[in-house]
């Protein structure tokens, strides 16, 4: 693997898609146009547990879920590796490219950019789950210095070749530390919402109060987790928002650092 290279000068984020946009002919068209208008590089990563969970079903494989990480069987990372690098990458370059964005699609194995190891996790074994270890960053700043966006499947493969599904969100935020730019989760919910508002601004402790109150709860959980993971570990943002809120700059703002009584700890929007 050849040595990591700094990521090009010019602003950058990472955009990862998931939810039910994927399923959403016009929202991921409307999503595709609002890429299409960011400012700066822009590395696109996507999940896709819906239709993994849906073809599962179709082939008669069990779905099983600990803590939110789906139990990835030798036969469940076949319909994973089908539906992640087939169907939904090919799906949201298409409509990249609808959108007149030169959109290049690959997967974590591809050039081996996401270097994984198993997940050891306390619930049990999770099957062929991995953790990203190492990003090739070359591979994604030779895309971004030709203006191609690429658009990542969260796969990833090890040392001796075998491949592991990885959770989206945690793809996304490692891609986003090696690259050392901002975070964007985009999905269909808006951001944290708290009392019927979305919470423009969170930092960690006031998250976890959240998380632990069931405030936060869901799916909703894991995305939160993986942003105040990419904030501890130097992304210098991360955020939550919708497609609207992609480009108007709305959703929620995660920031770290200790606690704090300032009452700026956790903004509500109006």
């Amino acid at each position: 693997m050849s040595p990591r290279v700094p990521a090009p000068a010019t602003p950058a984020r990472v955009v990862k898609l998931g939810g039910r946009l994927l399923d959403d002919p016009a929202a991921l068209a409307g999503l595709a146009a609002a890429i299409a208008g960011l400012p700066g590089r822009v590395v696109v990563v996507h999940g896709g547990g819906d239709a993994i969970g849906e073809l599962q079903g179709r082939l008669g494989l069990a779905v099983e879920k600990r803590d939110g990480l789906r139990v990835t069987t030798a036969g469940a990372l076949d319909v994973v590796t089908m539906v992640l690098a087939g169907r939904i990458n090919t799906r949201v370059v298409a409509a990249l490219h609808a959108a007149k964005v030169d959109a290049l699609g690959l997967s974590g194995v591809d050039r081996g950019l996401l270097d994984c190891r198993r997940v050891i996790h306390p619930a049990g074994d999770l099957g062929f789950v991995g953790e990203v270890a190492a990003v090739r960053v070359s591979v994604l700043a030779a895309c971004m210095a030709e203006h191609v966006v690429p658009v990542v499947a969260p796969l990833g493969v090890d040392a001796g070749g075998q491949v592991y599904n990885v959770n989206a969100d945690d793809a996304a935020a490692a891609i986003a530390r090696a690259l050392g730019v901002e975070l964007d989760l985009v999905s269909d919910v808006g951001g944290v919402v708290v009392d019927g508002a979305v919470v423009t601004r969170l930092a960690a402790p006031e998250a976890e109060r959240l998380i632990a109150a069931g405030v936060i709860h869901g799916g909703m959980v894991p995305k939160v987790r993986a942003a105040l993971g990419a904030i501890a570990s130097g992304v210098p943002r991360a955020r939550i928002v919708d497609p609207q809120g992609l480009v108007a700059g709305a959703g929620t703002v995660f920031a770290g650092g200790p606690a704090s009584p300032d009452p700026d700890a956790m903004e509500i929007s109006t």
